[in-house]
């Protein structure tokens, strides 16, 4: 038995002012065949990795193609994605003839001219392997589920958990599954429901928690092979972003019809009910200022690089300043030049420094301070689950009673070693301010006394009314009060 793995991914803000180059995949994950690290899989590599892992135990040949990756930002440029993708089909050509292919994508990506970057890309594999050769695809819940991938694929799982902890076990199922169909154990059917909304799903939250186990507990059950719940990616504005869940049946489609309408129908059911509160930023640092414990973990989504968003806004960072918060840090700031000057200032210095406020309006204004340079470190990483992220060389810098950390790799908070690279301990502060949607809850969940959300003025807006869709299909919620969920495929 032969499989084929490869990974070509980003999550792609068409509103980014960030575009995407070549040179942006290699930052992040630029890697030929056979140059994948063994210790960890990186972002969206999780399938040819544990192929990888299990290939000589369970008896089946492994040909690993390329991995690009790139981390969030606008739209790849056109001739870099069909590099990529180009370089890609090759292997593929060459490895033929395979029994099996893994792909690890993300589903969100999008390149000049190719709104589906995905469903481009396993429609010119299924024209190589041919109609009897298995597909199976790892995707991230923040993705356009669209039908072009669905019907072309065979398998298709998504991340069940946001923040996404699960990304070795979901490529485990994909693994799982596509074996299972090439020995003849099962006969994978997909069926998809479209729920028509754009909305924030949490699984730290009681209600998504309660949902996803659920989920969960079908799988393995009464012919249930998968369930996937598409959260969509609400900062592209691609026709097919929506809400979707997909249910991957063993051989009855009826079945599997029936199941994602019914679940797809409790999805609807929760509209409005999944997103955590959102302050103010004033009431927000009020909040935390007067709670009596520590540390209290903030929240800025609004700046996240996860999302597109350069992460340089300084709103949340000048109003600690001003309000004199003490015991308070905040990162990451996106500043390669001002990391160089910190270098170049060397530990301990005092002097006048500019940083942050640099990409675009929504990155507000930078700061103007006589800052302290407490920490200086080169090559950094963070932890995020079973994946190391690259934060490239750090510096933080202290004004007044406020710590920042700034980074020379875009990325957004994840791990507890965003702070611990640079010397500063966030167990041991008053405040901790990160730049992340959820994923930061994962490592700053376990030790917060207090967890609060702030809506700040950054590019990714939180009430999605105000996000300028020309292009999306509607109606959908909550664009649009009335909608017509359905069972589409």
């Amino acid at each position: 038995m032969r499989l084929f793995a490869a990974t070509i991914a980003t999550e792609t803000n068409t509103f980014s002012p960030l575009p995407t180059s070549l040179e942006a995949y290699k930052e992040c994950v630029f890697l030929r065949p056979g140059e994948h690290p063994e210790e960890t899989p990186l972002m969206c590599t999780a399938p040819l990795w544990v192929a990888r892992k299990r290939a000589k135990k369970e008896g089946f040949t492994l040909i690993e193609g390329s991995c690009f990756a790139a981390s969030p930002a606008g739209t790849t440029n056109r001739k870099d994605y069909e590099f990529m993708r180009d370089e890609i089909l090759g292997q593929l050509r060459a490895a033929m003839p395979v029994d099996g292919v893994l792909l690890g994508l993300h589903g969100a990506m999008v390149a000049h001219g190719y709104d589906d970057v995905e469903g481009d890309i396993i429609e010119k594999v299924r024209e190589i392997v041919g109609p009897k050769a298995v597909i199976g695809v790892e995707l991230d819940p923040h993705c356009h589920l669209t039908l072009k991938r669905v019907k072309l694929a065979d398998i298709i799982v998504l991340y069940k958990e946001f923040p996404h902890t699960d990304v070795v076990e979901r490529a485990e199922d994909v693994l799982n599954l596509v074996l299972r169909t090439l020995r003849g154990e099962i006969k994978p059917v997909m069926s998809m429901y479209d729920c028509r909304q754009i909305q924030s799903y949490p699984t730290t939250l009681p209600l998504m928690r309660a949902f996803v186990d659920r989920m969960i507990a079908m799988e393995g059950k009464d012919g249930i092979l998968s369930v996937s719940i598409g959260h969509c990616f609400p900062y592209a504005d691609v026709p097919e972003l929506t809400g979707r869940i997909l249910v991957v049946m063993d051989k009855d489609k009826k079945k599997g019809d029936a199941l994602a309408t019914k679940i797809g129908e409790e999805f609807v059911s929760m509209r409005g009910k999944t997103m955590p509160e959102y302050f103010g930023v004033d009431d927000g640092i009020t909040v935390a200022m007067e709670f009596n414990a520590a540390p209290v973990v903030m929240a800025d989504p609004a700046d996240n690089a996860g999302g597109g968003a350069p992460t340089d806004n300084t709103t949340i960072l000048r109003r600690l300043i001003e309000r004199n918060a003490q015991e308070a840090i905040l990162g990451p700031i996106w500043d390669p030049i001002a990391v160089r000057l910190c270098f170049d200032a060397g530990l301990g210095a005092e002097f006048a420094l500019r940083f942050g406020g640099k990409i675009g309006p929504t990155s507000g204004q930078p700061i103007d301070a006589k800052v302290k340079v407490v920490g200086l470190k080169r090559d950094c990483h963070q932890s995020f689950g079973p994946t190391q992220v690259p934060l490239g060389d750090c510096a933080a810098v202290r004004v007044g009673g406020v710590e920042i950390v700034l980074i020379t790799n875009r990325t957004q908070a994840l791990g507890l070693e965003l702070f611990e690279n640079v010397g500063i301990d966030p167990r041991t502060r008053k405040m901790v301010v990160v730049k992340s949607t959820n994923h930061f809850m994962a490592a700053f969940g376990p030790i917060a006394k207090k967890v609060i959300y702030i809506d700040s003025d950054g590019p990714l807006s939180r009430d999605y009314r105000k996000i300028p869709f020309t292009r999306i299909n509607r109606p959908i919620w909550p664009l649009d009060e009335k909608t017509s969920p359905a069972l589409i495929f």
